[in-house]
């Protein structure tokens, strides 16, 4: 049975007059357990429920921040698939932003801390090739996205 894991790259547009896309951040979790890598919030689909209710989920359970925090994009969702211990997982992240920029993140015991990191940081702590990609496939979506307003 493959697992299966959904989540959200958050980010937050900085009210300082940099221009987009410098203007934006991504939140990142360091994990309390093994390597403590950094990912964004995700976790395990649980039995009956569908992809994105596990996204808003986890991303509660994980950072706090729920569904009324947060802004979902539209156009975006990304599948990861890797293999975790010989096993095939599959990930999908949407992205949202932060409605308020200055909200705390609430991290739950999987966690040992979090940062909001530009592209260039948030991709250096990401470390896997696939999550970088997600996130400048993220940074790229929000960019085109900027033109269009």
């Amino acid at each position: 049975m493959a697992l299966r894991a959904c989540g959200f790259i958050v980010f937050r547009r900085l009210a300082q007059s940099s221009p987009p896309p410098d203007n934006i951040e991504y939140l990142l979790l360091q994990t309390s357990y093994g390597k403590h890598h950094w990912t964004p919030p995700k976790g395990h689909v649980d039995p009956g429920e569908d992809d994105l209710t596990t996204a808003l989920r986890e991303t509660q359970e994980e950072a706090g921040l729920g569904e009324e925090h947060l802004q979902v994009v539209d156009g975006f969702l990304q599948e990861l698939r890797y293999e975790v211990r010989g096993r095939p997982k599959t990930v999908l992240y949407w992205l949202a932003e932060l409605r308020d920029p200055k909200m705390a993140v609430t991290l739950s015991k999987e966690h040992q801390d979090y940062r909001w990191a530009k592209l260039e940081e948030a991709c250096s702590l990401a470390q896997h090739k696939d999550l970088q990609d997600t996130l400048r496939a993220a940074q790229q979506h929000l960019g085109t996205e900027q033109g269009k307003h």
